[in-house]
């Protein structure tokens, strides 16, 4: 050890730059992020949510979304969770300019839509990379790790109790 650092002085000395600000450029400023495409022009991504699976192609189209083979007004019928696979396309600000081809097993259908809408959402942001800091601002590229809490022995249910008798 040739120079001892013994105060502030000698350590912004020893670093450069001032210390409270930025030195050089991030990871991230270096290498920025390349569109992940295959051979047919598509991005994949998994998304998954509760225990809920989807496998998520994602290609430029007229908008048309397909799940397991079926429209997503046949297999979502509930137009809450039609509403919620089509977040991720009205925050990037991006409607009916992808085709969906999702692929979704295990679950029920909240969490099977719920999946679906992570797996767009990551395969939007490999698709176009710019699309990135909105639906991380939303929220959609964080899978939600709220699972069902198991059942408890002396209990009949996770957290319900047997009814009490006093006598």
């Amino acid at each position: 050890m040739a120079d001892q650092i013994n105060s502030l002085e000698d350590l912004k000395d020893a670093v450069g730059s001032d210390i409270g600000g930025v030195q050089g450029t991030s990871a991230e400023e270096a290498t920025p992020r390349e569109p992940v495409r295959d051979s047919l022009g598509r991005s994949y991504a998994t998304g998954r949510r509760k225990d809920a699976t989807a496998r998520v192609w994602i290609k430029p189209g007229s908008g048309k979304v397909t799940v397991n083979g079926k429209p997503i007004g046949e297999y979502f019928a509930r137009p809450v969770l039609q509403m919620i696979l089509r977040q991720p396309f009205t925050v990037a600000g991006v409607e009916d300019q992808f085709d969906v081809m999702a692929t979704v097993s295990g679950g029920g259908l909240s969490g099977q839509a719920g999946a679906v809408k992570h797996g767009i959402s990551r395969a939007l942001q490999t698709y176009e990379p710019s699309l990135r800091g909105a639906l991380k601002a939303a929220g959609f590229l964080t899978r939600d790790s709220r699972v069902v809490e198991r059942k408890k022995f002396g209990r009949r249910k996770a957290r319900r109790s047997f009814q009490f008798s006093k006598r």
